[in-house]
């Protein structure tokens, strides 16, 4: 037993998606008291989103996790404004979020080349400081990775969201027959003919709960957050977690991961969502897809057939449900076709909201 959870460590460890780190601005340098001289500032401590870059490499790279920016240069008679000392650059990847260590909200980093400042050097000796040095800031800061991608799919464990996702991009997860095989977040991109690259976020399965942190489920429902849609994977035949829980229907699983989310975060409710029902290929899955259809389409009609904690406090309006196989491949076209409408259609709707809020501003300014 020991071994098989090292093992799963050494398969699953290279990815991190929180990490603690020690900053330090630089000390400013001496003042030159006869002469009025001010020593140089201490160098500043910056964290700045780079591509291609992970909290993992951060953490292999500097085990000890400290980062403190350069000492400012003492005055001194042919120089007696001394020089800043050396900031220190951090690189960090898109999409962290920066927290104090007493949670306070520090900033974010979601494009390439956006800066923000952790540790503020000390300022050098001079007057005012009787010409002794200040020391820069110290703090223990959290960074906070959530995935940046186009789609993220949502479903508990099994539903086929890893098959899913191999067959409609170049990504290569760990695919199996029971629950639980993806432990962590899969990027994957789906490629169109003229070029256009989607991104798929692929994350761990949920359980019942998971809004509460079950299942590490904050863990998990944090990537969500920004997703541009959601793409729901539900099992038609219906999903069973183990032999101590409930089975539940294809219906009861759309109604019970909409809930998860709702429940962890109200904003998600407004995102757009489609509907892969999965594993087309099972027998009698046909009579089960036109069941959960005519379900759907009326859901009041069936909520009273559901327990009454299990249903949220809004249905979910799909713009697509597109019925797939990940084993026959059955679907999976459509769906990327579906995908790609569902998002040009947001793209061109934020555009039109953009191009309105430019007017508006316009005309004000003219008033």
């Amino acid at each position: 037993m020991v071994w098989g959870s090292r093992a799963l460590l050494r398969k699953y460890g290279n990815f991190i998606d929180d990490l603690r780190i020690y900053v330090k601005g630089g000390t400013g340098g001496m003042g030159y008291p006869r002469l009025g001289g001010e020593g140089g500032r201490g160098g500043d401590v910056w964290l700045v989103a780079k591509e291609k870059t992970t909290l993992k490499r951060i953490k292999d790279r500097f085990p000890q996790k400290r980062f403190v920016a350069g000492t400012g240069a003492n005055s001194s008679v042919p120089a007696l404004k001394g020089e800043k000392g050396t900031d220190c650059e951090v690189d960090v990847p898109l999409g962290i979020s920066v927290t104090s260590c007493d949670g306070k909200q520090i900033g974010e980093l979601n494009k390439a080349g956006e800066r923000i400042l952790v540790a503020r050097g000390g300022i050098g000796g001079c007057l005012v400081t009787n010409f002794l040095p200040v020391k820069g800031q110290i703090q223990i800061v959290h960074l906070d990775l959530k995935l940046i991608a186009d789609v993220g799919l949502v479903g508990f464990p099994n539903a086929g969201k890893s098959s899913l996702l191999s067959k409609f991009s170049h990504a290569k997860p760990q695919i199996a027959d029971y629950p639980f095989t993806t432990l962590k977040p899969e990027l994957g991109k789906i490629m169109y003919p003229d070029y256009k690259q989607v991104s798929v976020a692929d994350l761990p399965g949920l359980i019942e709960g998971a809004h509460a942190n079950k299942g590490m489920g904050h863990k998990f429902l944090k990537h969500v957050e920004r997703t541009k849609q959601l793409l729901f994977v539900v099992d038609v035949s219906g999903f069973r977690l183990s032999s101590k829980t409930r089975f539940r229907t294809a219906f009861e699983t759309v109604l019970l991961l909409r809930q998860e989310l709702e429940l962890y975060k109200e904003d998600l409710r407004t995102k757009p969502a489609l509907l892969a029902v999965n594993k087309m290929d099972l027998p009698n899955a046909q009579d089960s897809l036109n069941e959960l259809m005519k379900q759907l389409q009326n859901p009041q009609d069936s909520l009273h057939l559901v327990e009454k904690e299990l249903i949220p406090q809004s249905t979910v309006d799909f713009k697509d449900i597109i019925p797939v196989s990940a084993h026959t491949g059955e679907g999976i076209e459509e769906l990327k076709t579906c995908i790609r409408k569902s998002l040009d259609e947001e793209a061109e709707k934020e555009n039109e909201e953009y191009q309105k809020e430019k007017l508006r501003i316009l005309q004000t300014s003219e008033v």
